[in-house]
């Protein structure tokens, strides 16, 4: 996963998805859930790069933050509950996927508690 539409596209395949474009600066894609409309990917280019940033376990943010010099704290959200990961291919493609599917799942229950 190299490029934007590599990644929205990657985005969208998971379940009652859709892609939006809420602000004016059309760098910045986000996918949504459709029943709550909330985000679970923030796709943008920074710096030459696509940069994706997913919501993590707590336990697993900073692990993926050593793991890989690509992943960082999230670039404009709580870097507490959101990483960023850097498209330069050197995280591993199903690594890159299985992030954004533990974003997807973490966003999708509603808060509410």
């Amino acid at each position: 996963m190299r490029n934007r539409q590599e990644a929205i596209d990657y985005c969208l395949s998971l379940d009652h998805s859709y892609e939006d474009q809420p602000f004016r600066d059309k760098n910045w894609t986000v996918i949504r859930h459709k029943n709550t409309n909330k985000v679970f990917a923030w796709i943008f280019e920074k710096e030459d790069h696509i940069w994706i940033n997913v919501k993590c376990e707590s336990g697993m943010l900073e692990f993926l933050r050593q793991a890989y010099t690509a992943v960082v704290p999230a670039f404009h959200l709580n870097k507490d509950h959101w990483n960023s990961i850097i498209l330069d291919g050197t995280v591993p493609e199903e690594e890159i996927r299985e992030m954004i599917k533990q974003s997807y799942v973490l966003t999708k229950a509603s808060s509410r508690g």
